[in-house]
């Protein structure tokens, strides 16, 4: 019989794995201790079999028997079970039915197709989190990799410490998270009462702050700049105006009275958007009840600054405390906050975009060369310039300019503009 090649390609699941996250078995005969390995991409994690235990609701999958395999015959599996140290085979330590349908279903949204009540769904996210992963390489195998194809005798470097590889690679990973990288997030958060929220736990630098309307439509928050802070230092003083220290010498903090105040203010003193609560002469163009103009002051809002003429409200950054402060118009509001991280933060932010795998490898390189000693001078400035055109590239790719989108906006421009 002739033997068939492996595959060499790389889509490892098949449909039923990759949308469902699940993969069926068909359980011997007889015998205990029975296991079935799985091929997804995702590497199983058992916390606990048991449900009433604290650590099952670590686990990422279910396992579901039927002796049918028919719908609405299928029971949840709570009796021992471990899955191996390869994250991929699952071992069922009781003997099921003679020739038993076995499916292993990752957790998803919609909790499956296989639990007959809500307590047995399989709910989470690993197969939601793997949609989309085959536009990422993971660290680990751009490691080895480079491992692989730069590091050995006869190449340009005979040998290296992984230690060295993996510090190169994360520095590299962050790096390029700051401006290169798809490494943009978002946070869909209410503002409560107190008008401040927590930063994400890994959260950088921010890019942008939007709140959403009843249609869903985001509407640009902008930072106060100039208009208010939130100090870093608050020392209580004395009637002498010195700070005070408690009974260790340290310094009395107490709560800021600028960031009170702040949301305190009205913010139609600051925008001038005035309405009928407020005097004629307070008007910013001087209306009355019935469309008429009532001055002679019409249009003349001396001294409004156009950064500030806007209703959307704003936010600044409180370091001392680590969290956003809002102005008082956005309370209750529902909020995007978009910011960048450094792409090590959790497991999944830990994947390179294929796009930037060559300029990930040229930084490696670089970056390992040049920091050894009695290496020559042009072979650093080759790698040097090797690793800036490879990234230039990188962020060529990963800019995601589409060309029938330009067109769209600029379909726009073609208006006459009518006086």
């Amino acid at each position: 019989m002739a033997i068939q090649p492996a595959s060499n390609g790389l889509v490892t699941e098949n449909a039923q794995q990759y949308y469902q996250g699940s993969q069926g078995f068909r359980a011997a005969a007889a015998g205990v201790n029975q296991k079935f390995i799985t091929d997804f991409d995702t590497e199983l994690i058992l916390g606990d079999w048991n449900p009433v235990n604290l650590n099952y609701g670590l686990n990422n999958f279910k396992v579901y028997t039927s002796p049918s395999g028919i719908p609405g015959s299928w029971s949840e599996w709570v009796t021992s079970m471990s899955v191996g140290s390869d994250g991929r085979t699952v071992q069922l330590d009781a003997a099921p039915s003679a020739n038993a349908y076995v499916v292993v279903q990752l957790t998803i949204l919609t909790g499956g197709k296989y639990g007959n009540t809500e307590a047995e769904k399989a709910y989470g996210e690993t197969v939601e989190d793997n949609y989309g992963s085959y536009q990422y390489t993971k660290l680990n195998d751009v490691i080895n990799n480079f491992t692989v194809g730069y590091v050995g005798q006869g190449k340009l470097i005979p040998n290296a410490k992984r230690t060295d590889i993996i510090f190169h690679a994360k520095r590299a990973m962050q790096e390029f998270s700051y401006d290169t990288l798809k490494s943009i997030k978002s946070a869909e958060l209410t503002v409560p009462a107190s008008l401040t929220l927590v930063l994400p736990q890994d959260f950088v630098n921010y890019v942008k702050m939007s709140w959403i309307d009843p249609l869903g439509v985001k509407h640009p928050i902008y930072p106060t700049n100039n208009l208010t802070t939130s100090p870093f230092y608050t020392q209580t003083q004395d009637s002498a105006g010195i700070p005070t220290q408690d009974n260790f010498g340290n310094d009395v903090e107490g709560t800021s009275i600028t960031q009170e105040r702040w949301h305190k203010a009205n913010q139609q003193f600051i925008n001038g958007n005035f309405t009928n609560d407020f005097t004629n002469d307070m008007w910013a163009y001087n209306w009355d009840d019935l469309g008429n103009t009532i001055g002679s002051g019409y249009g003349q809002m001396y001294g409004l600054d156009p950064q500030y003429s806007q209703i959307n409200g704003w936010f600044n950054m409180n370091e001392r405390e680590g969290k956003i402060s809002f102005s008082s118009n956005l309370v209750d509001k529902l909020i995007v906050l978009e910011y960048i991280s450094d792409g090590l933060a959790y497991d999944l932010d830990s994947r390179v975009p294929k796009l930037a795998e060559e300029a990930m490898y040229a930084y490696i390189l670089h970056a390992l060369i040049s920091t050894r000693i009695n290496q020559p001078e042009y072979i650093v400035q080759r790698l040097r310039k090797e690793k800036s055109a490879k990234l230039r590239n990188a962020k060529i790719r990963l800019s995601n300019i589409k060309l029938d989108e330009i067109v769209q906006v600029m379909r726009g421009k073609s208006k006459w503009i009518k006086s």
